[in-house]
């Protein structure tokens, strides 16, 4: 099974720990709104708060390309706090699993 079939099954259970585990354990990630990196952990922490926040809309996904060595992938996500974001996230892979990501988000009007 493709990587982006594995995310995108685990988004759509709303299987956080499933989801993480598609990252290497020393995995970074990048956020678009600051260029601060976080590592797994961190980022863990942030993908669990967000799943379980019923107002959190992980949109449709689409996988623009994927390889061994990147998975690229369009979403439009609605988040808690009332935005909405057409997201591109491109995600490095190393040994089948996800090593570094990086997003790029556009504001959209609700």
């Amino acid at each position: 099974m493709a990587l982006f079939e594995k995310m995108n099954a685990a988004i759509a259970m709303k299987d956080a720990e499933a989801y993480l585990a598609l990252y290497a354990d020393d995995a970074v990630f990048v956020r678009h709104q600051t260029g601060t990196e976080m590592d797994k952990a961190q980022f863990g922490e942030m993908i669990r708060r967000m799943v379980a926040d019923e107002r959190m809309v992980m949109g449709a996904r689409r996988c623009l390309y994927e390889n061994g060595d990147i998975l690229v992938v369009h979403s439009v996500n609605d988040y808690p706090d009332g935005t909405r974001e057409a997201v591109l996230m491109a995600c490095m892979l190393k040994d089948g699993k996800i090593a570094r990501v990086e997003t790029g988000a556009t504001p959209l009007a609700r």
